[in-house]
């Protein structure tokens, strides 16, 4: 199947970086970093799970999750916690006070999102942006096969 033309893909992916450039900046102040955030909704969503498997659904080395757990462990948003079984594994689990952070995280952001998407775009507009949604999520989550990148 052949994909659009690349001024449309190009007006995509500038659309998609320029509104996530802009909820980054109606975060709540003093809110965690981006990646810290993300680990939060990846624990939310899977609830507890071992380490390895957070680095990899984050795409990010063990080394670069290593800090920023610490980090969360640190302000109490997640606990850690070694498998009797084999010392080695370690499983991550959000708290209570993460789970408000990353709440709060979301309300403030998902308000302005809702007061501009009312304020800035028409009806029609709206329709076809809560349509394009899905689509979005899917490409988001695409698995490209080896090889094929």
């Amino acid at each position: 199947m052949e994909t659009s033309g690349r001024k449309e893909v190009l007006s995509i992916l500038q659309a998609v970086q320029a509104l996530a450039r802009r909820l980054r900046t109606e975060r709540p102040e003093g809110a965690v970093t981006l990646s810290a955030l993300s680990i939060l909704g990846t624990l939310n969503r899977l609830g507890p799970i071992p380490a390895i498997r957070l680095a990899a659904e984050e795409r990010l080395q063990p080394q670069s999750l290593t800090r920023i757990l610490a980090s969360l462990e640190k302000g109490g948003h997640i606990t850690r916690t070694r498998s009797a079984a084999d010392r080695r594994q370690v499983t991550i689990a959000l708290t209570e006070p993460g789970r408000r952070l990353l709440i709060e995280d979301i309300r403030v952001r998902r308000a302005w999102l809702e007061s501009a998407i009312a304020a800035a775009l028409s009806a029609s507009e709206r329709e076809l942006l809560f349509a394009a949604a899905d689509p979005m999520l899917k490409l988001a989550f695409h698995q490209t096969p080896l090889g094929e990148e």
